[in-house]
Parts: C-alpha cells; sequence; structure tokens
C-alpha cells in the first residue's frame, strides 16, 4: 500500500513576538505538496511574519517547523535555502546595476573563478526559461527590465538554487492585470512540474483563480483552512475581518462643482532626457474623482509628482483657484498650505521615514503646524496624542506611536500616510495607489473615506494600477499611454476593453 505523501511544509504552534505585540499565536498550517496555498488576513494579521519564520529572518518562540514530514530548524535564510525554500519579497532585492545571471548568482558564485560559474549559470537559466516559460535574455541590465521581467528573475533565483517550495509576498502589488495573468500561468506551470506555492495576497480574486487551498489569519490567529473551490469572496472577506465587508463600492452620483486644479500642455523629461509628459493637459472640479488608467510607467507618476510641486515641467501652465502657479509657488509646502494635498505612489521612497518612529511619520510636511509645539520645539506628548487618534481611526495596527515606521507592515504604512493627508481637510487631493498592499477591510473603508470626501467637495485625482478601482470610483477616466492622454471617458459610459485599448495608445476613433 502507498503511503501517503508528507505535506510540503507544516507548521506547528507557531508563536512569535516582539516586545508587547503577539504577531504569531500558536499557528498551525498544513500546506500539501504540489498545491497553491494561498494564505489571507488584514494587514498586521501575523501572514509576512510567519512566512518571515519559515524562510529564516525570524526564529520562532516556540513551535515547530517540518519540511515534507521532517523536522527543520531555520534560523536564517541560508537554512531555507538549504531546505528547499525561495521566497520572492513584494519589494524586489536586486541589483538594477547588475545583468540578469548576475543576479542570480549572487551568493551562490561558487568560488573565486566566475567566468565558468557564470557560464553554467547562463545555461542553467536558460534551461529554466524553457521548462518554465521564464523567456527573459540572461544578459540584460536587471534596471533595463520591466517590473512584471524583474519579477520573473527573482522566481528564477529562486528555482536557480534549487526551490521546492515557493513563496511569493503579494507579488501582484507592483503588477499590471496582463503581468498578473501572466504569472498565474507561471504558477499553475510549476505546480504542474511539482513544485509548491504559498502565495500571500489580500486580493480574493487572485485566490479564487489560481489556488487550490486557502488559510485565513485575523489578529495573530489561524481561524480557517478551506478548500478554494468550496468558499467564496464574502466568506473569505468576512473570515479575515470578523464582520461582513461590502466588496462593492456605493457611489450615488453628484454634481460637480467648479475647476479647482487645471493643467495646460505639461511636458516633461527625465534624467536621461527621455519625455515623460507629452502636452497633457487636464481639469478637476471639485467634488468629483478623475481618475487616471494606465500601465505603470506611461506618464502616471510623473502627472501627480508634476502636480504636488515634487518636479518642475519644462513646459506648461497649472491653475490653483483660477490663479496661475509661479515656479515659486510650485513647492510642495506652500501647495499644502493651500489646501493640496498628495498621497504618493512609493509611500517607503516618498511618503515616510522608516527610521523615524509611527507618531513622527504621522506628521511629516506639518511638523510646522502650532498644534504640534511652540517655535523650534516640538512637544513630543502632542505629536503622540495626535498619532493615537489618528491610528485608532484608521485602525493602523499594532497602534503604537513609538514603534519604528519600519516595523509595520506595507498595509499599515499606507493607512498612516492616508490619516495624515485626508485629515488635513484638503480642497485638492492627489491620490497615487491608495489601496497597494491594503487588505480587504482596509480597502472598504479608504474607498469610503474617499467617496466622503469628493461629497464634501473635495477634488481627487486618483492613480491606481487596479482598473477595477479606478472605474469603482471614478466620476470620470483618463487614459494615458507613452505620457500622453490617449482619451477620456464617462465612468458610467467606460468599460475595461475601451479602456484597455485607450491605454495601449490606440485612440477613441481607432478603437
Amino acid at each position: 500500500m502507498t503511503q501517503p505523501r508528507a505535506p510540503a511544509i507544516e507548521l506547528r504552534g507557531i508563536s512569535k513576538r516582539f516586545g508587547a505585540v503577539a504577531a504569531n499565536k500558536d499557528v498551525s498550517l498544513s500546506v500539501a505538496a504540489g498545491s497553491i496555498h494561498g494564505i489571507v488576513g488584514e494587514n498586521g494579521a501575523g501572514k509576512s511574519t510567519l512566512m518571515s519564520i519559515l524562510y529564516g529572518f525570524y526564529e520562532a518562540d516556540a513551535g515547530e517547523i517540518r519540511i515534507a514530514g521532517e523536522a527543520r530548524r531555520i534560523r536564517s535564510p541560508a537554512d531555507a535555502i538549504a531546505a528547499g525554500i525561495g521566497m520572492v519579497h513584494q519589494h524586489f532585492m536586486l541589483v538594477e546595476t547588475l545583468s540578469v545571471v548576475e543576479n542570480v548568482v549572487l551568493g551562490a558564485e561558487g568560488g573565486a573563478r566566475l567566468g565558468g560559474g557564470l557560464a553554467r549559470a547562463r545555461a542553467e537559466l536558460t534551461r529554466l526559461s524553457q521548462q518554465y516559460g521564464l523567456a527573459i535574455d540572461p544578459d540584460a541590465t536587471v534596471g533595463d527590465l520591466s517590473v512584471g521581467l524583474q519579477q520573473r528573475v527573482e522566481i528564477l533565483k529562486a528555482l536557480y538554487r534549487g526551490a521546492g517550495i515557493l513563496i511569493l509576498d503579494e507579488p501582484t502589488a507592483v503588477l499590471t492585470p496582463a503581468e498578473a495573468d501572466q504569472l498565474f500561468a507561471l504558477l499553475r506551470a510549476l505546480r504542474t512540474q511539482g513544485k509548491t506555492v504559498i502565495l500571500i495576497t489580500h486580493k480574493l480574486r487572485e485566490i479564487m483563480d489560481v489556488t487550490d487551498a486557502v488559510s485565513v489569519m485575523r489578529r495573530g490567529e489561524m481561524v480557517a483552512h478551506l478548500r478554494t473551490a468550496a468558499t467564496s469572496p464574502p466568506e473569505l472577506a468576512e473570515a479575515m475581518v470578523g464582520r461582513r465587508v461590502l466588496l462593492r463600492v456605493e457611489k450615488p452620483p453628484r454634481e460637480r462643482g467648479t475647476p479647482v486644479l487645471e493643467a495646460v500642455g505639461l511636458c516633461c523629461r527625465d534624467a536621461r532626457g527621455t519625455e515623460t509628459l507629452r502636452d497633457v493637459g487636464l481639469t478637476l472640479h471639485a467634488g468629483e474623482i478623475v481618475g487616471i488608467a494606465g500601465v505603470a510607467g506611461n506618464g502616471q507618476s510623473e502627472l501627480l509628482e508634476v502636480l504636488a510641486g515634487l518636479i518642475q515641467p519644462d513646459r506648461g501652465v497649472i491653475r490653483l483657484d483660477g490663479q496661475i502657479l509661479a515656479t515659486a509657488d510650485r513647492d510642495p509646502a506652500r501647495l499644502r498650505e493651500r489646501g493640496l494635498m498628495h498621497v504618493p505612489e512609493d509611500r517607503q521612497r516618498s511618503g515616510l521615514v522608516a527610521a523615524f518612529s509611527a507618531a513622527e511619520s504621522a506628521i511629516l510636511g506639518y511638523q510646522h503646524d502650532p498644534a504640534f509645539g511652540a517655535g523650534p520645539l516640538l512637544q513630543p506628548a502632542r505629536i503622540e496624542a495626535h498619532a493615537r487618534e489618528a491610528f485608532a481611526a484608521y485602525d493602523v495596527r499594532p497602534p503604537d506611536p513609538a514603534l519604528k515606521t519600519a516595523k509595520f507592515s506595507g498595509g499599515n504604512q499606507q493607512k498612516i500616510v492616508l490619516a495624515r493627508e485626508i485629515e488635513r481637510r484638503p480642497k485638492v487631493l492627489l491620490v497615487g495607489q491608495p489601496t497597494r498592499g491594503v487588505d480587504i477591510g482596509a480597502i472598504e473603508f479608504i474607498h469610503r473615506r474617499l467617496l466622503a470626501l469628493r461629497d464634501a467637495g473635495v477634488a481627487i485625482l486618483l492613480v491606481s494600477v487596479e482598473l477595477e478601482e479606478v472605474m469603482a470610483l471614478s466620476d470620470r477616466i483618463i487614459a494615458m499611454c507613452g505620457g500622453r492622454i490617449t482619451g477620456e471617458r464617462a465612468a458610467e459610459a467606460a468599460d475595461e476593453r475601451d479602456l484597455g485599448l485607450l491605454m495601449a495608445g490606440v485612440t477613441g476613433e481607432a478603437a
């Protein structure tokens, strides 16, 4: 009689504390070999901590890890790699100035003589690429690759090191819908080849589309193990949050007000001389949400940064409340004083200081407000009280203003930025990727806040790689491709196919 195959991974009674915070509480998990297993939960539920224990970034305070039925002590990523575990992080661990093959062998060069090692690695990469359909040039410079291709490099790194178990942490957070579809095709191919995949995500559609089983975490505990075919998005959402969640945006119609922010003929070049904005013009009215639809890298980021005063355009006019902004007025601090607030797309690069406490990050840009102190002297007690109030309102976890910003999950970092900008009562709000890396309960909350602002007369410019989000929240949708505006649609008249064509540069007439 054939013995049943041991689970690829068993976690038994895993617990982990960080000071007073219990990140994992007696967590157990079994992942079948040759399956795709999803792990879902709100931000701060403990998903990433659990996987960091499995990959050796942290060591559990209690519990046991078993790989293919064998107890293993994993104290470092090197131990995890030796056990056949690979991990693809949400923020890639790549050196952009090196080639694909150089990144893949980095840390596993195999001695001082690199020439022969690189040749062997190049041959192995070619074999892996053909086996799993990962078409990629081994000699391409990583910094020149799209985000989707960089993610393939991360997966190739893990496969090159012999990973039979692959952990992916929020892998589609930085991908376009088409790139996400390509990733899921790859994951299915890996499963067919006998690999085991653990997928950490907050996107329930992805769980339903690609996983065989799903486990739900809430507040550090494992609360459910389900077969994907036997569950549904509403059931998963309720298990994650502990209450029923509204998965659809309710958006009553509203009359828009007067023009508040106008841009005419904006042109911009980056440091390499590449034109990133080409004659871009738009008008934003009070009480409306205008969404920008486009594949990442087609000018949306530069448009937000120009309007927020972070970069200066080469040409063009910007009006705020009907007044032309001189160059000196296009300063983020001056724009904030006039009611133009900005939630940056990249919270880690532009929205927060990782080494600061969460309370300090919660007042960045507003530290001169008399509410936080007199003159050059800040009052820590006032800053902490402000942070505690904001964290309670936005359900930031853990609600500890003294904790370093870097210690918060990506979704909770996003909540800190949103609370800081939204609660300043903006006249104009520029929002980049408002729900990137944010869980289902927080998405519902953020969407309601944005719609409440719109109904209160705030003009909102929304940039999101989630086309569903753009279509659900916007009153008007502008499509961009190659730094140009390729079309505009009323939200109620827009559909995914039409917008997809505009995002690809096919104009309305040609479509």
